[in-house]
């Protein structure tokens, strides 16, 4: 299937063949179903498939602009939504949408949010009010995406990673993290706290500040803050994000989410 896609890629002219769209759906079809993956872990290393991102780009090529309608609601768009939430052991709150292409594993809650084409949403996570998880982001399994949370999208570059937020993260209120940025396994980010591919990421907590871009470590517990930096025009403070602890194991992963917060005074 990869070979058929790259195919199509190199040569654009044949996506009018009727069998290679077919082999275009059938990719979207396994992302729709969670069969494929943009991204996985292979050897504690995340790789993206490439092959997948130009399945999906081509995928907008050939289908059609059509008018979908919800009761009051209407829209115009090529890609339809996900359906049956149902049979697929899924709790989505009106008016969650979720894009046909997307996988949202059994045991996720969408309240009012918005997951897009080729995201991964794993077992057990919740996807709070107005919080966004954008193409080809990676969530992982007992995931708190809280309200207002904006999960970038990555889909060009072909060759750049996903957003992805590891196994057991919570993502505090408006929180951002874009630019194939990752947060790992039980990290806390306190609300407000924007990770870039760029951002300045500080462990605060020995006796000389460690230094990490692109990566929450696992289990940090997060901050919103800032450094001073000189421009031209004079010395200013510009956002980075700052590392004021560890959560600890033992205890419920809903309680000590909650206590975790308390224990380093930061808000959900």
């Amino acid at each position: 299937m990869q070979e058929i896609i790259e195919m199509i890629w190199e040569n654009p002219e044949k996506i009018q063949d009727q069998a290679l769209i077919g082999k275009v759906e059938e990719v979207i079809s396994g992302l729709e179903q969670g069969k494929l993956r943009v991204a996985e872990k292979i050897n504690g290393e995340w790789h993206t498939h490439q092959w997948i991102k130009k399945a999906i780009l081509l995928y907008f090529k050939i289908r059609k602009m059509e008018k979908m309608e919800a009761g009051f609601f209407e829209f115009y768009d090529k890609m339809s939504l996900k359906r049956d939430f149902e049979s697929k052991g899924v709790r989505s709150v009106p008016p969650a949408v979720a894009r046909y292409g997307s996988y949202i594993a059994p045991g996720v809650i969408l309240m009012p949010s918005y997951v897009n084409i080729g995201a991964y949403v794993d077992a057990g996570t919740m996807v709070d009010t107005w919080a966004t998880v954008g193409s080809c982001a990676q969530i992982g399994k007992h995931v708190h995406l809280s309200g207002g949370v904006g999960i970038g999208g990555v889909l060009e570059p072909l060759q750049a990673n996903p957003v992805i937020i590891e196994d057991g993260a919570f993502i505090g209120s408006r929180c951002i993290v874009v630019e194939g940025a990752i947060v790992e396994e039980q990290a806390v980010l306190g609300a407000g706290v924007t990770i870039t591919g760029s951002t300045r990421i500080i462990d605060v907590t020995g006796s000389e500040p460690v230094y990490y871009k692109g990566r929450v470590p696992a289990g940090s517990v997060v901050i919103p803050g800032s450094y001073p930096k000189t421009f031209p025009a004079g010395q200013y403070h510009v956002p980075c994000a700052l590392i004021i602890g560890k959560r600890t194991p033992g205890t419920d992963l809903k309680v000590s989410l909650n206590q975790t917060l308390r224990d380093f005074q930061v808000e959900a």
